[in-house]
C-alpha cells in the first residue's frame, strides 16, 4: 500500500514554482539545504499531491527553516520534537501527506527519544534528517555523529563521543523504510525520496548535507575521485569503485570489500531492500567509515511492509464505535476483578 493513498492529488499539473513560497531563503552561501530544497520542491510536483494536503514539520536547527519556504502548510516546532508533533498531524489526518525535517543534532541527541519511537511504531510520515555532523545554527558545536577526534568549539581537544551512524540506528529500532542520499546528487536525492513518500508507514531518509561555515568537505574524501559510493540497487550486485569494487561475504559471514577480479562472481552480495530480516541491511550500514568518510553505502537499504500506527489506531476506533460503546467503557472501568470490603 503506497503512503499516499488516501491523499488527494491535483487535478491540475504542478510545478516547482507551486511548492515555493514567497520567503527570501536564508542559509548560509554554498550550504547544502539549497540542493536538498530545490529537489524537494521538483519531487513535489511529480508526487501530485496538493499543497493544501502536505504538511512539513521542522525541530530547531538550520534544517528547520524548511517549512518557510514551502509553499504548503507547515510548523517550525521545538527542539527534537518535531516526530510527536507529526505523529499527531499523522494520527488525526489521514489525508494529509506528513514531512518531519530535522538535522542530526535535533534528532539524535534531545530527539532521539521520539525518533525511536516514531519508527518502531511505524507512524505514516517521511522523516528527512539533514546530516552535516556538526551543529550549525548554534555556530559550531559537536554534535552526535561527529567523529572521534572532532575539534569544535565545546571540544576544544577533541570529541572523545563515539559517533551514532542514523542508519544504523533506524534499523535497530525497526524501521520500514531506511535510506541514505546525499545533497550533491540531485537525480538519486529524487529518487530515494519519491520512494520515501510513497512508502507507507515511517520512512526515515539521512542526507549527508554540506555546511560550509562550520564543518566545509566534510564529505569532500567522499564525493572526491578517491572516494567510495556504494550505490545499493535492489536485486543488483553490490559492485562500485567504476566495478573495480565488490562487497562479498567474508568467511567469517561479515561483509567486506574485495577487488571484482579477485573473487568469484557468485560471492557478489546482491542487494535486497525487502528483506524481512534486517540483519542484512544492517551489515550493510556498517561498511560506512566511522570518521573521515571516504566510504559509505547510499541508496535504499531496507523497504518492507508492515500495518502503519496510525492505520491500526484508526481501526481500532472504528471497532470501538461499531460496538456498544457505553457497556463497553462501564467493562473497561470495572475490570476484570472486583473486591469487597470487609466489614469487620
Amino acid at each position: 500500500m503506497s503512503g499516499l493513498v488516501g491523499v488527494p492529488l491535483s487535478v491540475e499539473p504542478l510545478t516547482k514554482k507551486d511548492f515555493t513560497s514567497d520567503q527570501e531563503v536564508r542559509w548560509c552561501p554554498g550550504c547544502g539545504d539549497y540542493a536538498v530544497l530545490s529537489t524537494f520542491q521538483s519531487m513535489m510536483a511529480t508526487l501530485g499531491v496538493k499543497r493544501e494536503n502536505t504538511v512539513i514539520i521542522s525541530g530547531i536547527g538550520c534544517s528547520s527553516r524548511f517549512p518557510y519556504y514551502v509553499d504548503s502548510y507547515g510548523m517550525h516546532s521545538i527542539h527534537g520534537r518535531a516526530p510527536a508533533i507529526a505523529t499527531g498531524v499523522a494520527m488525526s489526518r489521514p489525508d494529509l501527506n506528513v514531512w518531519v525535517v530535522t538535522g542530526d543534532g535535533d534528532a539524535l541527541s534531545i530527539g532521539g527519544n521520539h525518533l525511536i519511537h516514531t519508527l518502531r511504531r511505524n507512524v505514516n510520515l517521511t522523516i528527512l534528517l539533514f546530516n552535516n555532523r556538526i551543529y550549525g545554527l548554534t555556530k559550531g558545536q559537536y554534535s552526535p555523529t561527529s567523529e572521534i577526534g572532532k575539534l569544535t568549539k565545546s571540544t576544544p581537544y577533541g570529541s572523545v563521543d563515539t559517533p551514532f551512524n542514523p542508519v544504523t540506528l533506524a534499523l535497530g529500532a525497526e524501521a520500514s523504510f531506511v535510506a541514505r542520499t546525499i545533497d550533491s546528487d540531485r537525480q538519486h536525492l529524487s529518487e530515494v525520496l519519491t520512494a520515501a513518500a510513497n512508502h507507507r508507514g515511517t520512512s526515515l531518509v539521512e542526507i549527508y548535507q554540506n555546511c560550509p561555515i562550520f564543518n566545509d568537505d566534510a564529505f569532500a574524501a567522499l564525493k572526491g575521485p578517491e572516494g567510495l559510493l556504494i550505490k545499493l540497487v535492489h536485486g543488483q550486485p553490490i559492485t562500485f569503485g567504476g566495478g573495480e569494487l565488490a562487497v562479498v561475504r567474508g568467511a567469517d559471514g561479515d561483509l567486506k570489500v574485495a577487488r571484482t577480479a579477485e573473487v568469484d562472481e557468485a560471492s557478489i552480495v546482491v542487494h535486497d531492500e525487502t528483506r524481512p530480516d534486517p540483519s542484512l541491511a544492517f551489515a550493510l550500514s556498517r561498511l560506512t567509515e566511522p570518521g573521515v568518510l571516504r566510504q559509505a553505502p547510499i541508496g535504499i537499504f531496507r523497504r518492507v511492509e508492515r500495518p502503519s500506527y496510525d492505520d491500526l489506531v484508526r481501526d481500532q476506533i472504528g471497532t470501538a464505535k461499531a460496538e456498544d460503546t457505553e457497556a463497553a467503557l462501564a467493562a473497561v472501568l470495572a475490570g476484570p476483578d472486583t473486591w469487597e470490603a470487609d466489614e469487620r
